[in-house]
């Protein structure tokens, strides 16, 4: 994809809860900061007590009450991007695990949702034989993305890449999920990735706005993006976490019991604040 000038968005999330007692909590939901990314403004919206912190994978995280009773949370945001499409590099290499920097080392490792060692037989003998690199990594894509069919509800918060890969289906966490466990297979260092991804250059989906899921492989020294549930180079990609898989990037951690009464999500192109 050609590259393409800044692109200001519109990101953010509510929530709405119900809870007999209040229920400390914690969500995942603002942009990540990094090269070509700034959050020009942001604002929460909540009746109670918040502050943010940065947790071991550099991710924003945000601590809150969930209040007794009926409650909310907003979360919005105004994101500039200076390299907003994704980036083609058909001839980027793939590492020797000798040479991998000691950083990358986890995310070759077998992790709670990304089952390397259970699928490793099969990644090898699907692609074992094809040439290292790039075109190796959109080969597990390829495959991922004809394998599974994107089902909302088919999967649960205990889904596995195994459990995908059998039951043939799942959302875009369980695409994945799935392609990362192929490519750690393939000794090929994978982090899973969560954000928000606007309907930019694109038709708008049949479902409602949600959070997306996608995978970045580390090649030529560098990670790259791929998309296994979407296949296709997408604009405007703004990421919220990124972790060995959704376990470290949880949208929404709750410490009781609650219930989930309203969710929505938005991320739509708009005039840059310098323009307005």
């Amino acid at each position: 994809m050609a590259p393409l000038g800044e692109l200001a968005l519109s990101v953010g999330c509510e929530f709405e809860f119900e809870a007999a007692t209040a229920v400390a909590a914690v969500v995942q939901v603002a942009p990540r900061p990094g090269p070509g990314v700034r959050v020009v403004r942001e604002q929460w919206t909540s009746g109670v007590e918040h502050h943010g912190y940065i947790d071991l994978y550099e991710n924003r995280c945000e601590r809150f009450v969930i209040d007794s009773g009926r409650s909310r949370l907003a979360y919005e945001a105004e994101v500039l991007l200076t390299e907003p499409a994704d980036m083609i590099e058909p001839d980027a290499p793939e590492t020797p695990i000798a040479a991998l920097p000691d950083e990358a080392l986890s995310f070759v490792m077998p992790s709670r949702f990304c089952l390397p060692d259970e699928l490793g037989s099969d990644a090898w003998r699907l692609f074992g034989e094809l040439a290292p690199g790039w075109g190796r990594v959109q080969a597990v894509v390829d495959f991922v993305h004809g394998h599974l069919e994107f089902a909302p509800g088919a999967s649960n918060p205990w889904t596995t890449a195994v459990d995908a890969y059998r039951a043939r289906q799942g959302v875009c966490r369980d695409f994945a999920h799935l392609a990362i466990s192929f490519c750690r297979a393939l000794n090929i260092p994978s982090r899973y990735v969560f954000g928000y991804i606007p309907d930019v250059g694109v038709p708008p989906p049949d479902e409602p706005m949600d959070f997306a899921a996608w995978f970045e492989a580390y090649l030529g020294g560098r990670w790259h993006t791929f998309d296994a549930r979407n296949n296709a180079p997408r604009v405007g990609r703004v990421v919220v976490g990124r972790g060995r898989d959704a376990v470290d990037v949880a949208l929404i951690t709750s410490f009781g019991p609650h219930t989930l009464t309203g969710f929505q999500v938005h991320a739509e192109q708009i005039t840059p604040a310098a323009a307005r």
